[in-house]
């Protein structure tokens, strides 16, 4: 029995060992470096929740030197509110680790595209990644400057250097290519000179991230839909049609589309080209998204000859489409042996349409000009 003892209490410390290494393993401390209390009570100060930094990026308040007042300040003399400060810096607290100088050149460098400091500040609200990364200050001069010496816009150029700041952290070589290949496809399709500038402004606009695709990717789709019968006419107006959108379409996915729509709509290939001509989203819709539309277009008592003759009934929802329906229902129109354009459009479009169905009713057809009857009638 004593000889029993020992060994069962040596078993019982080498489990509490193995137990105890264990939860030692599992445990991932967030932060086990000391924090800078200087940094800490700024922030208090600041009414930046100190709960949320600690959470998401505890590591910043660990960093030293850290410039919380000198941050701060930089934003109040851009006419930054308290509250605006706080969400800046609970949004983005690597911003007081950036050198003061380093901040007021992002300034001066922004402020070439955004000069207006209110709107400088409503954008540093809302992108503060895209300001306080100060280490491709040099890219982003680089890649400001070339933008506007195509003469875009300046509110063109600061949406891109916010909202799509990838771009401008690379060489400027890289977007003169693809800037470059997108004009040439442009006028190659005989897109006019004139008119350049601003398809090119409105294709920035739409697709911030289009310069992040590579040049290839465009003449690999253009090629690909020549393959497929397009004329040049026929492709310049899905480029200016699709604007950014054509950048994203890939040739197996495009392939994939156009069969599907076609066995689905059982058209020869003059006709797919048409209805692809007609409803260019086509083009990028994925076969499953294809599928549930024509499924709730079908339910609904719609037939393929109708989507033909009225392809774009395919960019709206099934539950829009149904409510639609139902809608003109109730004034006696049934879309099933009518045509279906009074359904597509946007949400104004049919409203119009909706509204002219609802005087018809309301006025007799016989006497145009009598008075429309009313609720008290």
């Amino acid at each position: 029995m004593i000889r029993i003892v020992p060994a069962t209490l040596c078993v019982y410390c080498q489990r509490m060992r193995l137990l105890s290494t264990t939860c030692v393993a599992n445990s991932t401390p967030i932060n086990t470096r000391l924090e800078n209390q200087h940094t800490v009570d700024a922030f208090y100060e600041l009414s930046v929740d100190i709960r949320k930094v600690r959470k998401f990026k505890g590591w910043v308040l660990s960093e030293s030197p850290a410039y919380v007042a000198e941050t701060a300040e930089f934003l109040r003399g851009l006419g930054a509110d308290e509250a605006c400060i706080a969400r800046v810096l609970e949004t983005h607290p690597e911003a007081v680790l950036c050198r003061p100088e380093e901040v007021e050149a992002q300034r001066d460098l922004w402020s070439t595209v955004c000069p207006k400091p209110r709107e400088l500040v409503s954008i540093i609200e809302k992108f503060p990644t895209s300001f306080f990364t100060v280490s491709h200050h040099a890219y982003q001069k680089a890649n400001i400057q070339y933008l506007q010496s195509l003469h875009l816009s300046k509110r063109i150029v600061g949406k891109l250097i916010a909202s799509a700041p990838q771009s401008f952290s690379r060489p400027v070589e890289s977007n003169q290519k693809v800037i470059h290949t997108l004009c040439e496809t442009y006028l190659d399709l005989g897109g006019s000179q004139s008119n350049l500038r601003v398809w090119l402004q409105k294709l920035l606009s739409q697709n911030p991230y289009i310069l992040m695709r590579p040049a290839e990717a465009w003449r690999d789709s253009l090629g690909f839909l020549r393959e497929r019968g397009f004329t040049t006419e026929e492709l310049l107006h899905l480029v200016c049609s699709l604007r950014a959108s054509i950048a994203e379409l890939q040739r197996e996915a495009m392939q994939q589309a156009m069969d599907y729509t076609q066995g689905i709509l059982q058209c020869n290939e003059e006709e797919l080209r048409q209805i692809m001509l007609r409803c260019p989203a086509l083009l990028y819709y994925t076969v499953p998204y294809l599928s549930g539309r024509f499924k709730g277009l079908l339910d609904a008592g719609i037939t393929p000859e109708q989507v033909k003759e009225t392809p774009n009934i395919l960019e709206l929802t099934t539950q829009i489409v149904l409510f639609r329906i139902q809608k003109l229902a109730s004034y006696g129109y049934d879309v099933r042996g009518g045509s279906l354009g009074v359904i597509t459009g946007t949400k104004k479009d049919f409203e119009e349409s909706y509204g002219k169905l609802q005087l018809r009713r309301q006025r007799p057809l016989f006497n145009p000009v009598a008075p429309l009857r009313t609720v008290e009638e």
